[in-house]
Formats: structure tokens, C-alpha cells, sequence
């Protein structure tokens, strides 16, 4: 194998250019002129594989300096009987721009639950406190127009949960006239709260 083809074996970088293993194998040392070579050759690719995942031009850009910043610090983990440097540098880069979409979308997720939580719900539960309190308040002036005997059964029956028979025994009332009693009253409080019978 001559030494062009040595240089440029599993790096993807292209007839002639730098080997991107014995590059970052001199990283790993310090070698600022062999991250410059590095930076070169590895910017656009990585940059591809970022942008594939991350979309947004800007964005991918980041990620793309974060993978350059961390092929710097972490070169030296790189290891030539592994793979090869570029598939090591790809794989990182992929990692980074997984990490950039799920971090994204967990900052959406926050944010649309916060501004859910925010805006909707106090409106809504106002909303539900003022229908249940004016609800209430029509319901009471209702009872109100009953008479002593139908209100007494009614809000036993409906309020207190108890059936017809444990109303009549109760009030010690025949079951009949607790059951004309819950009639007549609950027609004059649908009137009177204007549902339609």
C-alpha cells in the first residue's frame, strides 16, 4: 500500500488528504496543528450528519462546534484498533445532535406544559368556579320557591343521597306522597331553572 493510500484508508476525506485517525491520535496529544487539519476535514462532514437530525441550519451549526470542541478534549480516548477516525467522529457527532433533538424536544414539551398550565387552566378553573357558583346560587333561590315538604324531600333524596323509601321513613311519610312530593318539586325547579323538559 503506498503512502497516498495509507493516508487517506477509511477516512473518507478523499484522495490525498490527511488520515483522520493519525490526526486525532496527534490531538490526543496537544497537536493544535493537527486539530486545524482535523477541523478541515472533518467540519462539512460532520456538519451533514448533524444537520440531518437537527435541521434547523443554526442549530446544527452549534452542534457541529460542540462536536469539534469535544473531538479536542476527548481525543485521546480514540484508539486505531477500534475503527476508524472518521467512523469514531461520526459517531460522535451523532450522538451530539441526538442528544440537541431529544433536549429540544423535552424544552417543548416543558414549555407547552407550562403554558398550558399558565394560561388554560386558570381560565378555566375561574371559569368553572364562577358556573358552579352562579349554578348554586340559581339552584338555592329555586329551592326556595318549593314548598316546605317538597324542599325537605328533595334535598334529602338528591343532597342527603337517600332513596324515596328511606325519605317516607324518615319523615314518616306513606312512599306515595314522597313520590308526589320529589314530582311536583322537581317540575317546579326545572321551570324554574329553565330546563327543558
Amino acid at each position: 500500500m503506498g503512502d497516498r493510500a495509507r493516508r487517506t484508508h477509511g477516512t473518507g476525506a478523499g484522495a490525498g488528504g490527511p488520515d483522520v485517525g493519525e490526526l486525532l491520535v496527534r490531538v490526543g496529544r496537544g497537536d493544535e496543528a493537527a486539530f486545524e487539519q482535523l477541523y478541515d476535514v472533518l467540519s462539512k462532514p460532520l456538519y451533514g450528519v448533524v444537520r440531518r437530525l437537527v435541521r434547523d441550519p443554526g442549530q446544527s451549526e452549534e452542534v457541529t462546534q460542540e462536536v469539534m470542541v469535544e473531538l479536542w478534549r476527548c481525543a485521546g480516548r480514540y484508539s486505531p484498533d477500534r475503527g476508524s477516525g472518521l467512523a469514531w467522529a461520526m459517531t460522535v457527532a451523532h450522538r451530539r445532535a441526538v442528544d440537541r433533538v431529544r433536549s429540544a424536544q423535552a424544552s417543548a414539551d416543558r414549555e407547552d406544559y407550562v403554558g398550558r398550565r399558565d394560561v388554560a387552566r386558570p381560565f378555566d378553573e375561574v371559569t368553572e368556579q364562577v358556573t358552579s357558583r352562579l349554578e348554586q346560587e340559581q339552584v338555592r333561590r329555586c329551592l326556595r320557591t318549593l314548598t316546605e315538604a317538597q324542599r325537605e324531600s328533595v334535598l334529602l333524596a338528591y343532597y342527603g343521597g337517600r332513596t324515596y323509601r328511606e325519605v317516607g321513613e324518615l319523615l314518616a311519610t306513606p312512599l306515595g306522597t314522597i313520590k308526589t312530593r320529589m314530582r311536583d318539586g322537581l317540575i317546579r325547579l326545572r321551570d324554574c331553572l329553565g330546563v327543558a323538559g
